[in-house]
């Protein structure tokens, strides 16, 4: 390339100077920028077409639900207002009763005639039928039954004596909660597994069966256990066994009567079960 034409030409054409133009590699630089262009201007419109779209069919939506709503609205139903409960009627008017005649009663006295006053004088028994005896003079209406007459009350005839306070401190055979082992059976049943010396009755010579000891037991209101008795013996040193397990055990749930802790004599059977031998 000549010295007069490098500072007028082209970078591309300086390099690709002396070398053969129609190659594509010069073709691809020559229309690089036009073809970046198309694309910018192509990936632009399809963004454009992409996220429009949507947008215009969303509008659409909720302009169609919009109408369909204000359709279905009733402006009678908007005018209505909520009816006010009617205040309650007044009471009405007390009444006082009518007055009732009253002929004052003066007992008989034997005094001078001048010295009788008007009110205190005796009136004639014909005149004092329709009114009321009293110790006053008081004008009103006859009396035609207007004031009954009071109800005598006869009563039942029958005497209730006063029913006795329950006596909490007493020991009960029947409550409304009876003692429990604390955790319920599934504890006692553990508890028994741990401590109960089940083969007691096999090392003392006893045959296969079962053998149930029933015991007795005091549990106080604060669950603590004492008296315990075995109500029977099945032998084999069964009873014993029975009596050292209750006693070396926890503290029970006292019982409740009435919402109170009470003493409770509860009833506890222990069961052995020897089985038998294949031998």
């Amino acid at each position: 390339m000549e010295v007069g034409k490098i500072l007028s030409a082209d970078l591309l054409d300086i390099i690709f100077d002396g070398r053969n133009k129609n190659y594509g590699a010069y073709n691809l630089r020559k229309t690089y920028p036009r073809r970046l262009m198309e694309a910018l201007l192509i990936t632009t419109a399809l963004c454009v077409v992409t996220i429009g779209i949507p947008q215009l069919l969303s509008l659409k939506s909720a302009k169609k639900n919009e109408q369909m709503y204000v359709k279905d609205v009733s402006l009678e139903d908007l005018k209505q207002e909520d009816k006010k409960p009617e205040p309650p009627p007044p009471p009405p008017p007390k009444q006082e009763p009518p007055k009732v005649e009253i002929t004052k009663f003066t007992p008989p006295k034997i005094v001078k005639d001048e010295e009788v006053r008007e009110e205190d004088e005796v009136k004639e028994v014909a005149k004092m039928e329709d009114t009321k005896i009293g110790t006053i003079n008081q004008e009103g209406v006859k009396d035609e039954g207007l004031i009954a007459a009071p109800v005598e009350s006869k009563g039942t005839g029958v005497v209730t004596a006063p029913k006795p306070e329950e006596d909490y401190d007493k020991i009960y055979t029947i409550v409304e909660i009876p003692a429990e082992f604390p955790g319920g059976v599934t504890a006692w049943t553990k508890y028994l597994e741990r401590n109960l010396n089940r083969d007691l009755p096999v090392q003392n010579g006893a045959p296969y069966g079962k053998y149930v000891v029933t015991l007795s037991f005091l549990v106080d209101k604060t669950g603590v256990i004492s008296d315990v008795r075995a109500e029977n013996d099945p032998g084999y040193g069964t009873k014993e066994e029975a009596i050292r397990v209750i006693k070396k055990g926890p503290n029970w749930k006292p019982a409740v009567q009435n919402g109170r802790n009470v003493n409770y004599r509860h009833i506890q059977n222990i069961i052995f079960v020897v089985a038998e031998s294949n031998d």
